[in-house]
């Protein structure tokens, strides 16, 4: 059955059309028309592809760590609220049993209608450097193994479509080509890494960086470190989490400036993001958010409370983008980083029906996913 959704403003490729009317049948995008004229009906102001958010840990009160199968549901369900019509459940790092046990729990996951689709997982570590951990805990980090990493790969049964590592750990060059040649990305993060051995994980086949500026070597003028390895090198892919914590508004115009192409805006939301102030626990220790930050007993950032929309809004009133580039951002760009643009990030003909309706300032009103109005 076809059904028709008449937008005031619909955001193709080519940028934002005024007077668009969407056709859709079994989960799929057929066509994209002008509204006949003297058509006078719009069913929603903006129209737009649903975000992807390829890095997501908790959100609601729930984490992807969880020893229950009902959290990840918990969480599609949140996500869906913040306009995300598909995302990765990213791990963190902890003992090898209880990060094996996340993964076959997100493996035997199958999506429920009333939440963004989970499109598998993302392990950010255990294979990680102790000099920008962040709230990973360094008693648990491990060297790389080809077995080992082929062991995880087998238990996700097909769902790892991304892992993060320190690019100067010893194997990781060849742990980079092991992981691209079974079709993972890689991402770079939480690590001491030089210019230069940087440069050696992207020439290896890295994909990009995680969450930039946090969790690696800062810019300096004589060694540029990761970060202005991640900045000038045309193939690095950047996260970046825009809630003004943990990157400067200044910084997030440079970085639009040096990559805005490149740039897929993440959350790295645990379990405090739509809860009230308080303790929460991440990668096994206790945390405090207090105004909406979460910080460690020692005071550093601990994942963030930020909403995928908010992250939207805020590249566009900070970062000096147009909203078409900042909900890119957070569609296009991640599919095209996970190799999907032919199915996801894009409104056109062929396209998955994962769509998401806006007011004019830019929050949610209507999420669909394949389809299906699931919030």
């Amino acid at each position: 059955m076809e059904q028709i959704i008449r937008a005031r403003r619909l955001l193709c490729e080519e940028g934002w059309r005024d007077e668009q009317q969407l056709h859709l049948v079994d989960g799929s995008i057929t066509a994209i028309q002008p509204i006949a004229p003297g058509e006078m009906r719009r069913d929603v102001d903006l129209l737009c592809p649903a975000y992807i958010d390829t890095h997501v840990h908790g959100g609601a009160g729930v984490d992807v760590m969880d020893d229950d199968p009902s959290a990840l549901l918990t969480l599609a369900q949140h996500k869906a609220r913040e306009g995300v019509g598909a995302w990765l459940a990213t791990t963190v790092t902890a003992p090898l049993p209880e990060i094996i046990e996340a993964l076959k729990r997100i493996a035997a996951y199958r999506h429920h209608p009333s939440g963004a689709q989970l499109l598998g997982s993302y392990l950010e570590g255990p294979w990680f450097t102790a000099e920008n951990r962040g709230a990973h805990l360094p008693e648990w980090f491990r060297e790389l193994d080809i077995s080992e990493i082929d062991q995880l790969i087998e238990v996700a049964q097909g769902t790892l479509r991304m892992v993060a590592l320190a690019p100067e750990k010893p194997a990781a060059l060849a742990a980079i080509r092991h992981l691209k040649a079974r079709g993972i990305r890689v991402m770079l993060g939480h690590s001491a890494a030089s210019y230069d051995q940087t440069l050696a994980a992207l020439d290896a086949g890295a994909d990009g960086l995680v969450h930039c500026f946090n969790g690696m070597r800062g810019l300096h003028h004589r060694e540029p470190g990761m970060t202005g390895a991640g900045l000038s090198d045309t193939r690095a892919w950047l996260e970046l989490i825009a809630d003004g914590h943990h990157v400067h508004p200044a910084v997030l115009r440079l970085t639009c400036q040096c990559a805005q192409q490149r740039i897929i805006l993440i959350t790295d939301a645990m379990r405090a993001a739509g809860m009230p102030d308080g303790l929460y626990s991440i990668c096994g220790h206790d945390v405090e958010m207090r105004a909406g930050v979460v910080r460690t007993a020692q005071g550093g950032l601990a994942g963030s409370t930020l909403a995928l929309d908010a992250a939207v809004r805020n590249m566009v009133a900070h970062g000096g983008v147009s909203s078409q580039q900042a909900i890119e951002m957070a569609s296009l760009h991640p599919a095209r980083l996970l190799g999907i643009a032919h199915q996801l990030g894009i409104l056109a003909p062929g396209k998955q029906a994962n769509l998401l309706a806006l007011n004019d300032q830019l929050y949610p009103q209507q999420l669909w996913v394949k389809g299906v109005a699931v919030w």
